[in-house]
């Protein structure tokens, strides 16, 4: 953070647009992200200060706005974590919202649009209608209670901008005021010591999963992190692989135009794209999906680990590359294109046979 802009915690709307300002004119194309850490503050702090101008509060309900959404036409859908961003043109049709005690998820299963949601976290929302080279730009954009952000859907030349501003005026929050609450997440648990693990339970466990979706269930019975597991079950079902695993994954699947699947998400959302990419790009540190319907921006320089892993099921083996920064948080996974019943490509394994295993340095 630049020295000369790390504030107090809590700074008043008129404060945070001054400061913005003094950004914007040393940096005119600086993102919201961007200015919001240089200043000290959450994206979503930095959005409800310009609430009234070019921002609009949006009400507390945002089952209710998703639902709505497809009334907008093509669109572009943007789910992004601090080291990837996933960016996927489409209509969000086909909405379903489910309760599970406390816990409310959500689902759009498209070909275009293939979000699994985490409603829980939704805490804010904004229409923004800011500008830009091609004018104004118009989305709307959802915060946690942290006032990180977890989705934001823009509009494009083939969307619907009435129905966009009736569905603003429709859920425009009745207080539109330029501050809101911000709560910090707890520090990620320590994990459990190795040695109290019953690893054989767990590796036995793990060989006979019938879905992939019952993974996660596992892990929280033994109280096992993610990458601890695939530290301990032995490589025939996890594998350190080189950090060059996904812009190989990338390469190969381009080159022999297997068909993948690109899930990216934070504590909110899961976003996923399914389909054959065909220009990749680099940038500085960030390797770059430009097709299209579909972008992905990776930061290289973020990736810590890498690892194939594989999974029963009853189609068979699953295998995925899952990509971790350096907290142990997943950045990207990809896996080949598969629906439930159907077995998995053979061309993805026969990628994810060439993705070299990390070197390990000999120990005299």
């Amino acid at each position: 953070m630049n020295k000369s802009l790390q504030l107090k915690p809590s700074l008043s709307a008129e404060e945070i647009n001054t400061w913005l300002a003094r950004l914007k004119s040393d940096q005119p194309e600086i993102r919201a992200r961007n200015a919001a850490a240089e200043i000290g503050i959450s994206e979503g702090e930095l959005l409800a200060a310009k609430v009234g101008q070019e921002v609009t509060r949006l009400s507390d309900d945002p089952e209710k706005i998703l639902r709505e959404i497809a009334d907008l036409d093509e669109v572009m859908a943007l789910t992004r974590n601090e080291h990837c961003v996933h960016e996927r043109m489409g209509i969000y049709e086909n909405p379903s919202f489910f309760q599970h005690g406390s816990m409310k998820t959500g689902l759009f299963v498209n070909p275009d649009i293939d979000l699994r949601l985490f409603m829980s976290h939704w805490a804010y929302g904004f229409a923004v209608a800011e500008p830009s080279k091609l004018g104004i730009r118009k989305s709307l954009q959802f915060f946690d209670k942290s006032g990180q952000a977890i989705h934001k859907i823009y509009l494009t030349n083939k969307s619907n901008e009435v129905a966009y501003d009736d569905l603003v005026a429709k859920h425009r929050h009745a207080t539109q005021t330029t501050t809101i609450e911000i709560e910090s997440y707890p520090p990620k648990s320590e994990e459990k010591p190795d040695s109290e693990i019953d690893w054989d339970t767990f590796r036995a466990s793990w060989e006979n999963l019938k879905d992939t979706h019952d993974f996660f269930p596992l892990l929280r019975k033994f109280n096992v992190d993610r990458e601890q597991a695939f530290r301990n079950v032995g490589p025939h079902l996890a594998l350190e692989l080189d950090n060059s695993a996904a812009r190989n994954v990338l390469d190969l699947a381009m080159a022999s135009e297997c068909e993948i699947m690109v899930f990216v998400g934070n504590r909110g959302c899961i976003q996923i794209h399914t389909g054959i990419v065909k220009k990749l790009v680099e940038h500085g540190s960030w390797y770059n999906v430009l097709d299209p319907k579909f972008n992905l921006h990776l930061n290289e320089e973020d990736i810590a680990r890498s690892w194939v892993t594989r999974k029963p099921t009853e189609d068979g083996i699953v295998t995925a590359v899952e990509i971790f920064d350096t907290t142990g948080e997943l950045i990207v996974t990809f896996f080949g294109k598969r629906k439930p019943g159907d077995p998995e490509l053979e061309l993805w394994r026969e990628i994810v046979a060439k993705l070299p295993a990390k070197e390990v340095a000999n120990v005299a």
